[in-house]
């Protein structure tokens, strides 16, 4: 198959997991593009999500396109954006044109409620996932714990948490290099 359309399609399937926002879609990127297509590894997968974390938009949608962008230049993010967007916005508009019509319907009602179970399912999933591959070290660990403490307890921003975070994380490798080598 083209690379062209395998991007445009596997995002495409990624992208119908819409519900939930871009968070999750975060196990379905990471098994499609990681260990089905091996496109990027799970530490490049990561820093897409926290980059994509840290730009105006939704993460899925930016990290499609940091990950389109590597594989195959700016056609490569173009097609990868598209894809994963396509399905949402032809499910959106399928929704926009029925669901008013049949929102208060219990049975409506109660499958939406199911469909956010399974969403919270998706993204602790996902947090696991990327808890075992990222928090390899006591100043990781530290760093995550700080993380949630300040998100949330204290509401701080998750744009300035990740700031802070590759500072702190950057000072302590540094640091921690400085000591083995002297």
């Amino acid at each position: 198959m083209n690379i062209f359309a395998d991007l445009f399609l596997t995002f495409a399937k990624v992208g119908v997991c819409t519900f939930g926002g871009g968070y999750a879609m975060l196990p379905i990127l990471q098994r499609e593009v990681v260990e089905k297509k091996g496109w990027a590894t799970d530490e490049e997968l990561t820093d897409y999500f926290a980059v994509g974390q840290c730009t105006p938009g939704i993460i899925a949608v930016n990290t499609a396109t940091f990950i389109g962008y590597k594989y195959k230049g700016v056609l490569g993010g173009v097609l990868a954006t598209l894809g994963v967007v396509f399905p949402s916005l032809v499910i959106i508009t399928a929704i926009a044109a029925f669901l008013s019509n049949f929102a208060d319907f219990p049975v409506v009602q109660h499958a939406l409620a199911g469909v956010n179970a399974a969403v919270v399912a998706l993204i602790a999933s996902s947090v696991v996932k990327l808890a075992k591959s990222n928090l390899k070290d006591a100043v990781c660990v530290c760093i995550f714990l700080a993380g949630v403490i300040f998100a949330f307890f204290l509401g701080v921003s998750p744009v300035l948490l990740i700031v802070c975070a590759g500072v702190v994380g950057y000072v302590a490798r540094t640091l921690s290099q400085k000591g083995g080598n002297a």
